[in-house]
């Protein structure tokens, strides 16, 4: 649907007045407004969409990024360079652009002292800012992921770099492979990275937790991960699994063969959820992608899956004998507590694969065995004591009917009498 002059028209009428204020509260004259919703719906589109921009938001207006005198009709009054207009600046120079407000501290504060003001020097950092700098017009700039005229605010749903949205918004380029084959990069990244358990938490399931591309790529300073820096990124969430591998002897190989720590075994963007299955020697364990069989590395893998099965089964049995001695009526809460920590020393072998360490495996599901084994023990108790309460219920039972049966003889013996 074509939107009309008339829109604007409203919309302007709503909107200048918040935009644009004189110091002493009234309405001040903006020519860029009133000039630009009567050119045509392209720039007449530009005033509707700083009804939710946070520069509009906070009493900035036009003149304010691009200079001139919106106090002025005369077009050549309005924009006069000696009136400081500048207008739309080139696309590689947007970054500068920007970068006069939100690269001064001092100017930035009175909005909001705790914004950062130093996206600017992260983005020359980047690998967007470093082509940038040299010439490249395709790489991302400030516009590209905010927006032009109606940027929001990053926490806003409706943000393109909001959380849950910023994947998409860099895949409009990072899914082209007409835009991206100069840069011999993949484009398949955002296809797989949806498909993997972080996409599917965040962009399926709105988990803001998880990440997004920003998360391990960084913002403003976004770069490609070298392979020395990809443990310390998953780290920054994984950090217990980072610090096990650290510590283990995978660590100094991965190191010399100079291979990313994480991505070996998970992937990056494709990044499956885990299961036992990885560990091992069987079909799908990617433990033989490295280890051939009979190696000292085979044989740990093959080690640490059976300690971790052999609790599972564990587990499952005391889940089982938990569930029977409920099923029957009796009170299991505290059994379910001790489960519950058996199931915990359960996830913890799980973590401590990454320190492929089969002792360490062995010692925690020991004592996770233990647990489960007290716990199947309690229902064992339990279930006897229901069969010792039956039989003395039945005993009771037929306690009261010899009673009634004795009771109902001499009742008859004394009627006959009678």
């Amino acid at each position: 649907m074509k939107i009309t002059y008339g829109y604007f028209l409203a919309l302007f009428i709503l909107l200048a007045p918040t935009m644009v204020l004189a110091e002493n509260g009234e309405q001040k004259k903006n020519s860029c407004v009133e000039c630009h919703k009567l050119i045509d719906d392209e720039n007449g589109g530009v005033v509707g969409l700083m009804a939710h921009d946070v520069h509009a938001q906070v009493g900035l207006s036009c003149a304010d990024c691009h200079g001139g005198d919106p106090s002025s009709d005369d077009i050549e009054v309005a924009k006069s360079p000696q009136k400081g207009f500048i207008g739309a600046p080139k696309r590689n120079e947007i970054p500068q652009f920007c970068a006069r407000c939100h690269a001064d501290p001092n100017y930035m504060r009175p909005f909001n002292p705790n914004l950062p003001t130093d996206q600017f020097s992260k983005y020359q950092t980047s690998e967007h800012g470093k082509r940038n700098a040299q010439g490249d017009d395709h790489v991302a700039v400030c516009s590209s992921c905010h927006g032009a005229h109606g940027i929001r605010r990053v926490n806003d749903p409706l943000s393109p770099i909001f959380k849950r949205n910023a994947p998409l918004t860099c895949s409009k380029c990072h899914s082209d492979p007409e835009y991206m084959k100069a840069y011999g990069i993949p484009t398949d990244q955002f296809e797989k990275y949806k498909k993997g358990v972080h996409g599917i938490l965040l962009l399926e399931k709105g988990n803001l937790g998880a990440p997004a591309c920003h998360s391990c790529h960084g913002s403003h300073e976004a770069s490609r991960p070298v392979e020395t820096s990809v443990g310390n990124v998953c780290a920054q969430c994984h950090t217990l699994n980072r610090d096990l591998f650290a510590a283990s002897p995978h660590k100094k190989a991965h190191d010399q063969m100079k291979v990313p720590e994480c991505a070996v075994c998970h992937e990056n963007h494709f990044i499956q959820k885990t299961s036992d299955d990885m560990l091992g020697t069987g079909p799908g364990a990617i433990c033989l992608k490295c280890h051939k069989q009979d190696s000292n590395g085979y044989h740990s893998a093959k080690a640490m899956r059976g300690f971790i099965e052999d609790l599972k089964g564990q587990v499952s049995q005391a889940e089982t004998a938990v569930v029977q001695a409920e099923h029957i009526g009796m009170d299991m809460s505290d059994s379910r507590v001790e489960l519950d920590q058996a199931v915990t020393l359960l996830t913890k072998a799980r973590s401590y694969v990454h320190s492929f360490s089969p002792p360490k495996i062995e010692s925690i599901t020991k004592e996770g065995k233990t647990v489960a084994d007290h716990v199947k023990q309690a229902a064992k108790t339990a279930r006897a004591q229901w069969v010792t309460r039956r039989k003395g219920l039945w005993v009771a039972i037929l306690f009261l009917i010899l009673l009634a049966a004795g009771l109902f003889l001499d009742i008859r013996r004394r009627e006959k009498k009678s």
